[in-house]
């Protein structure tokens, strides 16, 4: 099935299903849904809950846009630049509001990533490594590369007071419960969670100073030391603890709920649009 029609199924269902919960029944949840069409539906849930916001959907920001903004901020940054068309592409893409100067802010970023196929080995009874003869793989670095875009967009919303950034994991490197598979044959094996050969979510909990996952960390934490003032910008780390895939509707409600904490901090910029005020 295609995206685009795969998007046209889902519009229908929301538009019968009237509300959250709905969104995402068990056809929907049977197929293969990308964490940017579930995004899409999150604006589209927006533009029914604020009629009277703007909002748009982007794919992907270049790095020529952050490094104005920097400017902006302050003339020796944002300097540097050595592709003229780099950019950066969340998988989720991008969900911003248009606030009452006209200015475009972000409300909602998402990422959703598999690593670890640990699981789904053992089940299919399929030895691994260098000779095929071990039951696990020890887990690689490539999850390492969602950095690069958080960073990115901490730059882009370094004046903000919130940082709406979600990232979804999945897969046997990002257990948080030891958990047991059982082979085809019969023999149990054993997935320790705090495996140093497995478990990749030390590698992510920089993103969000080692605050506790699974939490909407989407307002800034501001705090003290001595005379400063410091100001933090936390991803939301969600992890499936036990290996599972995730639910795609319990995914939509928690990108949901990260947009509204947004839409939250951002209304004063919003008020005369939300109390349909002549800017």
């Amino acid at each position: 099935m295609s995206k685009k029609n795969q998007s046209s199924r889902l519009t229908n269902q929301h538009k019968e299903s009237h509300g959250v919960v709905g969104i995402f029944g068990d056809e929907a949840r049977n197929h293969d849904i990308a964490v940017g069409e579930i995004s899409k539906f999150v604006m589209k849930h927006l533009e029914n809950e604020f009629p009277t916001l703007s909002f748009r959907y982007r794919n992907s920001i270049t790095k020529e846009e952050i490094n104005e903004v920097l400017r902006k901020i302050d003339s020796e940054l944002g300097q540097t630049l050595f592709v003229p068309n780099s950019s950066i592409k969340p998988d989720g893409g991008i969900i911003e509001v248009k606030d009452d100067n006209d200015k475009w802010r972000i409300v909602l970023v998402s990422e959703a990533k598999h690593q670890g196929k640990d699981i789904e080995n053992i089940k299919e009874g399929k030895l691994v490594g260098k000779n095929n003869d071990q039951d696990l793989m020890a887990a690689g670095n490539a999850i390492e590369r969602s950095h690069k875009n958080i960073s990115e967009i901490a730059n882009l919303m370094l004046c903000e007071a919130h940082f709406p950034y979600v990232l979804f994991l999945e897969g046997s490197n990002f257990l948080t419960e030891t958990i047991t598979v059982t082979r085809p044959d019969g023999r149990v094996v054993r997935l320790e969670y705090n495996s140093g050969m497995l478990n990749r979510l030390d590698r992510l909990t920089s993103a969000n100073y080692g605050m506790p996952i699974n939490t909407n960390l989407c307002k800034n934490k501001f705090i003290k030391h001595k005379d400063k003032t410091i100001m933090l910008q936390a991803t939301s780390i969600y992890t499936q603890g036990n290996g599972t895939k995730w639910d795609k509707n319990k995914m939509f409600q928690i990108m949901f709920e990260v947009s509204q904490t947004s839409l939250q901090i951002l209304g004063s910029d919003l008020f005369n649009q939300l109390t349909n005020k002549d800017i």
